[in-house]
């Protein structure tokens, strides 16, 4: 096991992965920023490193400093969370070219499935079901115009690198595809570094479903169940929950045993999620894979008991997982809700000193935050300030909690999204499950609607 593991993060995901390594006696080095130098996983971590000023280019992102922290203070082992150097190869590599283990898949995979291309040969040949598309990048205009009337519109164009949305654009019709292309492309290397760009078949109000796995190092593979993560904005995941009430018993164990097999084909270990697209009929299409740990992963481990952070830990640090997918029993329903430092109507970031923050728990509630009165959310890093978690015997049980906790909620100084998900939650076709990845575009239109008609 590791005696000291460098958190190359910060915020509530360095806190979650330090309480982890504390529960296995291991000690831990924070890594901070100028502007996170009263952070709680800076005061929390058994020894702490300012790695840089408050650009996260040059702090968080900064690899010679993120090492060198981890040289000077003798740790063992990194663990990246998510976001920052999570998917990084190259940081992977620097991590086992300096001896220090980094806690995730090794940097091959985290290569091959970070070109989103290369990813979806891969799957292909691993046997699961692909959109048709280009099979790699599409270097020109004229290739993608022949592909797209192959296709037939409407299409989707898609960065190879990275993710959130960027590099990415649906075009419906030829005259649409020049100034897409070139958009893509501009963002994709903007974003990114690397502007190449692959276009797929668009599905029309897909769903959006994920499959956890974890896999050791001697050939075991597991997969946790799927996450339904329909409810976004402009691809930016609000709302997450566990399990999807889309998926029967027989579709889950289905997805879930494709899941495990193309894990093996990559020799993938540690945890990652792969992503599907779900079509009208319950068609799933691979659309990527993240090979980190993912915001989402509470509801996972509020259905299954499982904590994923610790065996991320236990497997990097050669060691067996100690069960079997048969040992693995989805309990319940669980849902999360990103609470963000926005503004709930236009999403304009609300950086600034939290002067109250109350968020009460109470039965089936998680709490995951490094905000508290007094604290800053800093407009440097994502405007994410808490991840808050509820579980129940059921779905309606498990909104019905969540939403008390969020009326029970009182967070001063800084515009938050609790108003926007309390509106979500009490919206009759997401509590009767019927939503897909369109919903929030109708949703915040008819709240827009209401809020002008109010006004008048």
């Amino acid at each position: 096991m590791f005696k000291k593991v460098l958190i190359a993060n910060r915020g509530e995901i360095a806190l979650r992965v330090l309480q982890a390594c504390r529960e296995l006696g291991i000690s831990t080095v924070a890594v901070y920023s100028d502007a996170d130098e009263h952070a709680l996983h800076v005061g929390f971590a058994d020894e702490a490193v300012c790695i840089g000023p408050e650009r996260s280019v040059d702090s968080y992102l900064n690899v010679p400093a993120v090492i060198s922290a981890a040289e000077i203070t003798g740790a063992d082992g990194v663990h990246p969370g998510y976001g920052f150097l999570s998917e990084s190869a190259y940081f992977a590599e620097v991590c086992e070219a300096c001896q220090i283990k980094f806690i995730g898949p090794d940097p091959t995979v985290i290569r091959l499935m970070g070109d989103k291309a290369r990813a979806r040969r891969a799957m292909k040949r691993a046997g699961v079901p692909v959109l048709p598309g280009s099979e790699g990048p599409i270097e020109d205009l004229e290739k993608a115009d022949a592909l797209a009337k192959e296709l037939g519109f409407p299409i989707i164009i898609k960065a190879t690198a990275g993710g959130g949305g960027r590099g990415l654009r649906v075009v419906r019709s030829a005259h649409e595809l020049e100034g897409a292309f070139q958009t893509a492309q501009h963002e994709a290397e903007t974003a990114f570094g690397i502007g190449d760009v692959y276009i797929e078949k668009f599905v029309e109000a897909p769903r959006h479903i994920e499959v956890q796995v974890l896999a050791d190092e001697h050939g075991a593979v597991v997969h946790l169940g799927e996450r339904e993560c329909s409810i976004q904005r402009r691809h930016q995941k609000l709302l997450e929950e566990a399990p999807s009430v889309a998926l029967t018993d027989r579709m889950r164990k289905k997805l879930g045993n494709t899941v495990v097999d193309a894990a093996k084909a990559v020799e993938y270990h540690n945890a990652g999620t792969f992503e599907f697209l779900m079509d009208g009929e319950k068609n799933f299409y691979f659309m990527e894979a993240n090979t980190r740990l993912q915001v989402e992963h509470p509801v996972t481990e509020m259905i299954t008991g499982i904590d994923i952070v610790k065996a991320q830990i236990n497997i990097a640090a050669g060691e067996r997982l100690g069960f079997k997918q048969s040992d693995v029993k989805l309990r319940g329903h669980a849902i999360e809700c990103r609470v963000n430092a926005e503004n709930p109507d236009t999403f304009v970031p609300s950086p600034g000193v939290i002067e109250t923050f109350s968020v009460l728990g109470g039965p089936g509630v998680r709490l995951d935050t490094y905000a508290h009165a007094g604290c800053t959310v800093s407009p440097f890093y994502d405007s994410m300030v808490a991840k808050v978690v509820a579980h129940g015997r059921d779905r309606a049980e498990a909104i019905a909690r969540l939403r008390r906790t969020l009326d029970m909620s009182v967070i001063e100084g800084i515009e938050t999204t609790i108003p926007l998900h309390r509106a979500l939650l009490a919206d009759p076709a997401f509590v009767a499950g019927e939503f897909d990845t369109t919903f929030m575009e109708h949703f915040q239109a008819e709240r827009e609607r209401k809020r002008l008609a109010k006004a008048v």
